[in-house]
């Protein structure tokens, strides 16, 4: 389908550089609308997702909660059953079915040299693409691993080791406190593996409101799980059995396995973001309102969808942000019009400890620093009557703009937290009038309905 440049360049419609999640999406939508398309992708495709993030960790979430009642839990069905939604780390099945829709496929690391312009470098030589219309990155993050003393070399885990560990280990040291690090934190100890969180912060989950980490902190230590806060990890040595972390509180920790989980980072070097304009030192790739490359300007455009954007590392942006940029690159092909400008005002984002832990929008703290005034609600999940006929902790948090008169976040905590969550998302998307809200009825016995008592709060802030 492509055409041959006079300079050994292969030019086609459009060229989707890193195949995650977003990559993937816009890559088959616009093969399947008929444009030349080549996706270039050095890993899995699928991105990080259905192999290392939602689809396998959240199969081990479930499965640790039976195992918290199972006196001697046994890892080896988890395990396989990791390795069976995995496709064990295969995406031949992936492949495919981009290819059936008419994208030609590369795997490689691409490079952007131009703002039409990839390269691949590969055992046959460099493979140059050059593209009429549109490139749209879509290469994710990569976990990252801080520069602490003696960690280089050791064999430490970031969160692919521990989903495809084939054994639950004795005893685990996890850096970081975030919903990564909490998440398989909880899953290993209610494998009876001894769980030390180490977390440089005044608490976990710190992006989140300070309900939300009293609660997982809660939640993590009913289940065994230590935590040192406000400690940062200056060694570790490992001596080819056991790691030993030395904290900057004069502590140390040993354990049998290390799960770095400080955080993820875009590699903007690696992907040859000084070619269009943009400091390989930033920590996103800059967007407009359509998802495009500000610095570019010329046609063809740059677009970019998913974490590299630095909008959210979560699936579900990712896909929102496709159909966004697949609109957007058939318009500039001359097929359609582009649809409205991404809004990331009312993103969701769940963490999966035990309760858990749903928050959209805005979090206090976020609002009163925006100059917004705000009122907040707050009800305790076990003051509701399914909280007491269960025993359930959680809450609800609502957080009122008072000028305008609707919500600006809310965080709903408990069991299925991330499903209680839905009704709060539409609230803050769509602008909802709080007193529209309140006029609402909400089913009896249910823990939504605890929204019904937070937003019945606001009055007494």
């Amino acid at each position: 389908m492509s055409t041959q440049h006079p300079q050994d360049v292969a030019t086609v419609d459009v060229i989707v550089l890193g195949l995650g999640v977003g990559g993937e999406a816009v890559a088959g939508n616009l093969a399947s609308a008929g444009l030349d398309v080549v996706g270039i992708e050095d890993g899995l495709v699928g991105g990080e997702c259905p192999y290392w993030g939602c689809i396998p960790s959240k199969a081990m979430v479930y499965a640790a909660a039976r195992a918290r009642t199972e006196e001697h839990p046994d890892w080896a069905p988890l395990a396989a059953r990791v390795r069976e939604l995995t496709a064990d780390w295969d995406d031949t099945a992936a492949v495919d079915r981009l290819v059936d829709k008419g994208m030609t496929f590369v795997r490689g690391a691409g490079r952007i040299t131009g703002v039409d312009t990839v390269e691949v470098p590969g055992p046959d030589g460099v493979r140059r693409f050059r593209a009429r219309h549109a490139i749209v990155v879509g290469t994710g993050t990569k976990a990252f691993v801080p520069p602490i003393e003696g960690l280089a070399g050791t064999p430490l885990w970031t969160n692919r080791e521990a989903i495809e560990a084939a054994e639950a280990p004795a005893s685990l040291a996890v850096l970081g406190g975030g919903a990564i690090g909490l998440e398989l934190a909880q899953v290993f100890t209610r494998f009876g593996t001894r769980v030390t969180i180490v977390e440089n912060g005044e608490r976990v989950l710190a992006v989140e409101e300070p309900e939300s980490s009293d609660l997982a902190a809660w939640a993590l230590g009913e289940d065994g799980v230590e935590i040192h806060l406000g400690a940062r990890a200056e060694r570790v040595a490992h001596d080819g059995k056991t790691f030993t972390v030395e904290l900057s509180d004069g502590r140390s920790i040993e354990a049998e396995k290390l799960l770095v989980a400080t955080g993820r980072r875009v590699d903007l070097p690696g992907l040859g973001a000084e070619a269009l304009g943009v400091d390989p030192h930033a920590h996103a790739l800059p967007v407009d309102g359509q998802l495009r490359v500000q610095p570019g300007g010329t046609a063809p455009a740059v677009w970019a969808v998913g974490d590299v954007t630095g909008q959210g590392a979560f699936t579900h942006v990712a896909m929102y942000q496709s159909a966004i940029v697949t609109k957007a690159v058939l318009h500039a092909a001359g097929r359609g019009t582009a649809g409205p400008d991404a809004d990331h005002s009312a993103l969701p984002r769940v963490t999966f400890v035990d309760p858990e832990i749903g928050a959209v929008g805005l979090t206090e703290h976020q609002a009163r620093a925006a100059g917004l005034s705000v009122r907040i609600g707050h009800a305790d999940l076990a003051a509701s009557s399914r909280g007491h006929i269960t025993g359930a902790r959680g809450f609800v948090k609502v957080i009122e703009d008072v000028d305008r008169g609707v919500l600006v976040g809310a965080t709903t905590a408990g069991p299925a937290g991330g499903e209680i969550l839905g009704a709060l998302v539409v609230a803050v998307r769509a602008a909802v009038p709080v007193a529209t809200l309140r006029d609402m009825m909400y089913a009896y016995p249910t823990y939504h309905r605890t929204i019904e008592s937070a937003l019945a709060d606001l009055d007494t802030d």
